[in-house]
């Protein structure tokens, strides 16, 4: 009998530390998405930019890379209003100027996003493949509906007579599966 007690009582302790649990993921996810809509609703933030965040507790890291110092500055007041947000660790990188890696990022734009197969891509308000070019070498990353869409952009990308390329584009699932994951 005791036994069966203490099993009982460990499992509802497990519940509770379950639901204990569940609000504070909930609250850093709700808090995620605040954090999406508001640089997503930064005027500035282009498909050149990319910013990915962290939240712990109330505590947002913020990374990734952006064309001009002030939009790391912005995005980072932006994101401490956000409501839950208690810090803002902000590891933002600011992209050296170069002529050449301008010309290399409205190249690509114009490869992916002048393509038939990307224009539904475009046609939105935020486009979901970014271009992030630093000295000759080009990150993609974002979202597309499929492994075709992403080797397709891959390959748009490797005509473009830069020096390598890395390939972060998600699919719609494997996103998803990311976020639920986190």
């Amino acid at each position: 009998m005791r036994r069966h007690i203490g099993l009982l009582v460990a499992g509802v302790m497990l519940c509770a530390q379950s639901l204990l649990a569940q609000p504070a993921a909930r609250k850093d996810l709700q808090v995620f998405n605040h954090i999406s809509t508001t640089v997503n609703r930064y005027a500035y933030f282009t498909i050149f930019d990319d910013v990915r965040a962290d939240v712990r507790g109330g505590v947002v890291t913020l990374k990734g890379k952006v064309t001009m110092p002030y939009k790391k500055d912005d995005i980072a007041k932006r994101v401490a209003k956000v409501d839950g947000v208690a810090a803002v660790v902000n590891e933002i990188e600011v992209l050296p100027v170069s002529n050449w890696d301008e010309q290399l990022r409205y190249r690509i734009a114009r490869a992916i996003y002048g393509n038939p197969h990307f224009w539904n891509y475009g046609a939105s308000a935020n486009p979901s493949i970014h271009i992030v070019v630093e000295r000759g070498r080009v990150t993609l990353t974002g979202v597309v509906q499929s492994d075709v869409d992403r080797m397709l952009a891959r390959s748009l990308v490797d005509q473009s007579g830069v020096f390598s390329v890395t390939n972060h584009l998600q699919t719609v699932a494997e996103a998803r599966d990311a976020l639920e994951q986190s």
